[in-house]
């Protein structure tokens, strides 16, 4: 597979691949909230995509984190995002945030119908819009995040690159380093359970799939792309934590690893 060059790439592969950029094209235009030229395009037919901008354009120019951590958890769904970053916020009294940002997630079903360059686009203007909720709290207190840009990325790749593993960009290609123009976290913590125990709390769920899930249950491969993915990003790299165990020694594991990176 021929290496994914962020100045080679066509406009739809740099909306969808190098989410942080603020290349478009091969001309460098100075700091763009990724994808904007690509909602702006669909503006006229879906009127959501104009609200995204607006609100895109009230967010301040590179982002700066307060003086207190801002800590991510990332992981396919039911890894168990929800049960622990709600209790990481009461054990350490933080602020929880989640991507998309409430401002705009009431449009993920819109969006999620749409092409995938427009449907990436506008994850990727909900990170910049989250970014400056990051900024705001971090000045009152630890930041605990659902899923930030490592998602986005991650299966964006593994949507964009079709096969197997091997196919994916090599381990420190530059579409695994975090964009330069995003507030960055202070640690990424990567929840990962075996798939057999996944599906199972899923189906305990007893919800309506999305289409990425679906996904992700019908092709093991896409699956194994998105979590390799997950595992090639650098710059934060993603701390793998086994999400099998209980509640309390998943979250004894979790502050522990915030207490090693994070000055609390």
């Amino acid at each position: 597979m021929a290496r994914l060059d962020p100045v080679r790439l066509t406009s739809t592969e740099l909306d969808s691949v190098r989410l942080g950029s603020t290349w478009l094209g091969s001309v460098r235009l100075g700091w763009i909230h990724p994808g904007s030229a690509r909602l702006d395009s669909c503006a006229a037919r879906i009127p959501e995509a104009r609200a995204v901008l607006d609100l895109l354009e009230d967010c301040p120019e590179h982002q700066k984190k307060g003086g207190f951590p801002v800590v991510v958890f990332e992981g396919l769904d039911a890894t168990g995002k929800t049960t622990i970053t709600q209790a990481v916020k009461d054990t350490l009294n933080a602020i929880l945030l989640r991507s998309p940002p409430p401002c705009i997630s009431q449009w993920r079903t819109i969006f999620d119908d749409q092409p995938a360059p427009i449907k990436r686009a506008f994850y990727a203007a909900g990170n910049y819009i989250l970014a400056s909720e990051i900024a705001e709290a971090s000045t009152r207190a630890p930041v605990i995040i659902d899923r930030y840009w490592h998602s986005t990325a991650a299966y964006t790749i593994a949507t964009e690159v079709s096969g197997k593993v091997q196919d994916l960009p090599p381990a420190h290609d530059e579409v695994y380093q975090w964009p330069e123009d995003l507030l960055k976290p202070d640690l990424v913590l990567l929840l990962t359970v075996d798939p057999e125990e996944r599906v199972r709390r899923l189906q305990c769920r007893g919800l309506e799939k999305t289409k990425e899930e679906a996904e992700l249950e019908a092709n093991s491969l896409f699956r194994q792309r998105v979590e390799e993915s997950y595992r090639r990003m650098v710059n934060p790299a993603c701390q793998e934590v086994d999400a099998s165990p209980s509640k309390e020694e998943v979250l004894k594991t979790v502050l522990q690893l915030i207490k090693k990176h994070c000055a609390l």
